[in-house]
């Protein structure tokens, strides 16, 4: 049996800007849930969503699931594979799995990128489930360092970060 999930949608009624507003949303929350940032996560959900709004952000999600479920699996995997996943999502509405402890300790991740340990840098990034709080506390790290850093030595490295493209005129904000 093949089900025309686009029709399907249009006869529940879920068309127009509501459903172009319901794909916006449904993307922020599904990259917000996949890179761990609870913060943008909780600003994505409706807050004050009328019955309709809701229906549409749940029938974009379900849309998106079923669209990635269906290019990877067959059929009768993919009905199977949808079933799974339902059974192990957690108990708690608009959960994400964040743990700012979680993160490296900087330091570690520091001292690695130093000694051009590679691979032991790849292994703290991948085991971070949620990289808003790795990245805060290397930004917290470099704002600490940069004024060590002698100002020929900085406009070098950003010269370079900007892959030869001059810096912006003295006295203009970057």
């Amino acid at each position: 049996m093949t089900v025309d999930t686009h029709q399907n949608v249009t006869e529940a009624g879920i068309t127009g800007a509501g459903v172009t507003e319901a794909k916006d949303r449904a993307a922020r929350l599904l990259l917000a849930f996949r890179h761990g940032n609870q913060r943008a996560f909780d600003d994505s959900l409706p807050g004050d969503a009328t019955a309709e709004e809701t229906r549409e952000l749940v029938g974009a999600l379900v849309w998106i699931a079923n669209e990635a479920v269906r290019k990877v699996y067959l059929p009768g995997v993919a009905d199977r594979v949808l079933r799974r996943l339902a059974s192990r999502s957690p108990d708690e509405p608009g959960w994400v799995p964040t743990d700012e402890e979680a993160a490296p300790h900087v330091a570690l991740l520091l001292e690695s990128v130093w000694r051009q340990d590679t691979e032991t840098v790849c292994e703290l990034v991948r085991a971070t489930p949620d990289t808003t709080f790795l990245l805060g506390k290397l930004l917290d790290a470099v704002a600490r360092l940069l004024p060590l850093v002698p100002e020929r030595d900085l406009r070098r490295v950003i010269l370079d970060l900007r892959g030869g493209t001059p810096p912006a005129p003295r006295g203009r904000p970057c």
